[in-house]
């Protein structure tokens, strides 16, 4: 694995890199923000890079800087793939594991591109060259704060880049609450701030921008789908296909809903299962010591960090709740 400082000569080389960015699929705020905060430094360095996303994003992230030009794969396949080919170097943003980008994936491993990871999840695959990783981290946005600041162009930082990067730090960490949040996270999230970032504005575009139909969804969702199992100190939300359909949910209408469980006076673990008609979806949230990234991986193929987790079934949305509940009662010493 090469030293992630060696890529500053090949950056700045006489032949400008063709460079691609990518994210995981359905980003959120850290994904998308750190794609764009790169996308947003290397044009200080005068360098073009094109930010592709394998799937569409909620529109509360569109007010991001450089939104605009970002290519959704499922929607420019054609002309995507041919970037990705193409490519000098492919940044690889808060994911560590192909299938975390669905098709793309297999272009990206069949590119003659170097590779770059720059990501915060356990157990990172090794398709990369060059590598920014650690679980420590708060956020892919705060790596790729320290990313700039190993290649020694903090001074670079402008407003643009501040913004995508200080809301993927302050969504990731829910808001500086989070265990990840760590002294380091702050001193970098202070310096985004000094550099332009308006925390007010950006916590306005991400939190308060939803529709009516989505708010009217929530309150349906804690009044009638919640469920509380007492014993194992667990909140569990099942939302079906046709009522997404009934209250016309978009991409991103259900970001934050798992969170709801866990402030729950005594819920030490939140599920939200989303029967998205292709596959069900997961969301895990815990606290203490329960590990929300083994019991996705052990139960639904998939993982994340100790405390929030996420995985799917191709299964029924009523079989995969009831092996959810089986996970639970094996589980039962965590939450007790």
């Amino acid at each position: 694995m090469n030293n992630i400082a060696e890529l500053k000569p090949l950056l700045l080389a006489n032949t400008k890199p063709k460079i691609v960015i990518t994210t995981h699929h359905k980003p959120d705020a850290d994904a998308l923000g750190s794609s764009l905060g790169l996308y947003n430094f290397l044009l200080q360095l005068n360098i073009k890079s094109q930010v592709i996303t394998p799937t569409d994003y909620g529109d509360f992230l569109m007010w991001m800087p450089g939104e605009p030009t970002v290519i959704n794969f499922e929607e420019e396949e054609e002309l995507a793939s041919q970037m990705v080919a193409e490519a000098d170097f492919v940044f690889c943003l808060d994911f560590n594991a192909l299938k975390r980008i669905n098709s793309l994936g297999e272009l990206v491993q069949a590119s003659k591109a170097k590779k770059v990871m720059i990501d915060h999840h356990l157990q990172p695959e090794n398709f990369d060259d060059y590598r920014l990783w650690t679980s420590k981290a708060s956020s892919t946005c705060e790596l790729i704060y320290w990313f700039i600041q190993t290649l020694q162009f903090e001074h670079l930082i402008n407003k643009d880049i501040a913004s995508c990067l200080y809301a993927g730090i302050m969504t990731d960490t829910a808001s500086f609450k989070h265990g990840s949040t760590t002294p380091s996270t702050h001193r970098v999230a202070a310096e985004l701030l000094e550099k332009g970032a308006e925390s007010n504005i950006i916590h306005e575009n991400i939190y308060d921008n939803y529709s009516e139909n989505r708010t009217r969804f929530i309150g349906y969702c804690l009044n009638e789908k919640l469920q509380i199992l007492k014993e194992y100190n667990t909140a569990i939300i099942c939302v079906t296909a046709d009522e997404l359909n009934r209250y016309n949910i978009i991409v991103g209408d259900s970001e934050g809903l798992v969170n709801y469980g866990l402030s729950i006076k005594g819920i030490k673990f939140s599920v939200l299962v989303v029967d998205r008609t292709v596959a069900r979806k997961m969301s895990f949230r815990a606290k203490g010591n329960f590990p929300a990234n083994e019991f996705a991986r052990k139960y639904f193929n998939g993982g994340g960090h100790f405390s929030a987790a996420g995985g799917e079934s191709k299964d029924t949305i009523e079989n995969v709740e009831l092996k959810l509940k089986e996970g639970i009662i094996e589980y039962a010493e965590y939450l007790k």
